[in-house]
């Protein structure tokens, strides 16, 4: 079996990101165990609720060591940017979303019919960028339109980015 490379490399095994799985299950377990057991023991004044009182710090304990190795982990990630590029350069496909955006806005008619006899079984490759040239060529939209179907490529296109406010997009 052939492995796949990734357009991320990591420093240390993947045993890194696997830690902070596995805190999250066991805080996430433990959290609903809590939900579970505390209202039915209230209501019933069993005791067995101080039992689960004292380990209320456990899952959040659990939490926190989830967050701290997760951000260890991934800070030991580097990214291969020529990989990446490579990859986006392959997959026009990624566009036609943004395509059909732009031709609704424009209320042209059935555009996801449209694209999708255009990118189905299209795969990765280049055929894909001569292809959409082509169909944004033979659109019947204004000119500024087509400039801007034009100017979209895999590499440059952020969707809705810039709607998101700056101080959520670290």
């Amino acid at each position: 079996m052939r492995s796949v490379r990734r357009p991320c490399r990591t420093k240390s095994t993947q045993s890194t990101l696997k830690t902070p799985k596995a805190n999250c299950g066991i805080s996430t377990a433990l959290f609903r165990h809590f939900a579970d057991k505390l209202p039915i023991s209230r209501l019933q004044r069993d005791l067995s609720d101080s039992t689960v009182l004292r380990n209320i710090g456990v899952p959040f304990a659990h939490s926190l060591l989830a967050v701290s190795s997760l951000r260890r982990g991934l800070g030991k990630l580097s990214l291969d940017k020529a990989r990446v590029a490579a990859d986006l350069d392959a997959n026009w496909q990624v566009l036609s979303k943004a395509v059909q955006t732009v031709l609704r806005r424009e209320a042209y008619e059935a555009p996801y019919e449209a694209l999708k006899a255009l990118t189905r079984g299209a795969g990765a490759g280049g055929g894909l960028r001569d292809k959409l040239a082509g169909f944004v060529d033979s659109l019947d939209v204004a000119d500024s339109v087509k400039a801007e179907l034009r100017a979209l490529t895999p590499a440059t296109f952020i969707g809705r980015m810039p709607a998101v406010p700056a101080e959520t997009r670290d």
